[in-house]
């Protein structure tokens, strides 16, 4: 018997097959079994947190927290927690990319349309909870205005700098449909601020708040038939109204590598969300004393500098799209983001704010109205060639002065009577 496993043995390493003994594989087993969970978290990590250069931000976000319980520094607090969030939205942004890569077109574009804003929404709602409409108002309507000023002529500059030889040329039809959506917006914004300032009220103050939880609900079904309308694949047939040649078809096969699994893209939006709505709390608690410390009016605070957390991620991508000639995507992620702020997470804002019980409307009163309708005319008028150089991109980053520098010398004539 002994004989006969031997020469079984022999049979075995004279045909080059090792045979491993059976008691050091069980030891050894897990222990590799360990280490390759340990080395996938280890690996993730690297690469969501190690390979983005704005990540040196994150410190912010851990010394904004310890600020907080150990001064009454309002400024620094306000200023660290900005810092500390603008990472976290561009990471927010890359799981979510990740993410699209396994849930396929259909499903990635509700999830872009859904955290592409996250940070914007966080902070709404926290601002929401804490009572202050003004500052939910203004920090939406600069978004909007820095997506579609800032955010637009950075990328045209950039790109008709690199490619000054020629004029980059975009898919006018999208951005015509996208310009349609601002104005539906900007009429649902017009209607509750004309009711206010006419004293045309059946009920006073109650009906501009009924007109804009009617007008909400209506522009949420209008986003959503919008976003089934792109999703179902009708976007190829109407891109091509008017006849326009479109050499950047191809801009949206952009190739994109998978560099984490699934559950982990998944994993990181729950902990990036986590991490957001904590620093945004922050970040809401300090605006006030923040607007004093530094002597800036709360309105140029959201208007003009929140916006600056929640678009930094449209903002480096859009003028990297732009920089390799391909202005579809760079149209999708800023006047999209526009789009996606108006139609969507400023309803989603008044409908929240219902449930809360906070008297949150569609009147952002006169200025800011006049505001937004001018600037979605301006750029309505740039877009409508379809045609991108660095002089239009130049004209809308002066426009977008501008627009800073009113807010800067606006007072907000709502600040003490908000209800």
């Amino acid at each position: 018997m002994m004989e006969n496993h031997q020469i079984e043995m022999g049979a075995l390493k004279a045909n080059g097959l090792e045979v491993p003994n059976v008691g050091l594989r069980s030891s050894v087993m897990p222990s590799w079994s360990l280490h390759r969970p340990v080395g996938r978290v280890l690996q993730s990590i690297r690469t969501v947190i190690f390979t983005s250069k704005l990540n040196l931000l994150l410190p912010f976000g851990p010394a904004t927290i310890i600020l907080y319980y150990t001064t009454n520094w309002h400024g620094m607090i306000f200023l660290f927690s900005m810092l500390g969030i603008t990472p976290l939205a561009e990471r927010l942004g890359y799981a979510t990319e990740q993410l699209a890569i396994y849930t396929g077109p259909t499903l990635g574009g509700l999830l872009n349309a859904t955290f592409g804003n996250a940070t914007e929404m966080i902070i709404a709602i926290y601002a929401l909870k804490n009572g202050m409409i003004r500052i939910v108002q203004q920090s939406l309507l600069g978004s909007i205005l820095s997506n579609m000023l800032l955010v637009v002529g950075c990328a045209f500059f950039a790109g008709g700098i690199v490619h000054r030889n020629k004029d980059q040329v975009f898919s006018k039809a999208n951005a015509v449909v996208n310009a349609g959506l601002l104005l539906m917006a900007v009429m649902g914004l017009m209607f509750p601020a004309v009711l206010h300032f006419t004293h045309s009220e059946v009920q006073q103050g109650a009906s501009e708040v009924a007109l804009s939880r009617f007008s909400s609900c209506i522009m949420l079904v209008a986003y959503a038939s919008y976003l089934y309308f792109q999703l179902s694949g009708r976007n190829n047939s109407y891109s091509q109204l008017g006849n326009e040649e479109v050499p950047n078809e191809d801009a949206a096969e952009e190739d994109e590598e998978i560099e984490i699994s699934m559950w982990e893209a998944i994993t990181w939006l729950a902990v990036l969300t986590i991490w957001i709505s904590v620093l945004s709390e922050y970040l809401v608690n300090a605006i006030e004393g923040a607007s004093d410390s530094l002597n800036l009016p709360v309105a140029f605070i959201s208007v003009i500098l929140l916006p600056i957390v929640g678009n930094a991620a449209e903002h480096a991508s859009a003028i990297m799209f732009a920089m390799k000639d391909k202005l579809d995507i760079t149209i999708g992620v800023a006047i999209g983001s526009s789009t996606q702020i108006s139609m969507f997470v400023i309803p989603f804002c008044v409908v929240v704010g219902w449930m809360m019980g906070q008297k949150m409307d569609l009147n952002f009163q006169l200025f800011e109205t006049a505001t937004l309708f001018i600037t979605v005319l301006v750029v309505a008028f740039l877009l409508q060639d379809g045609i991108a150089n660095y002089l239009k991109g130049f004209m809308l980053i002066l426009c977008y002065l501008i627009v800073a520098a009113s807010f800067f010398v606006h007072v907000d004539p709502q600040s003490s009577d908000d209800d």
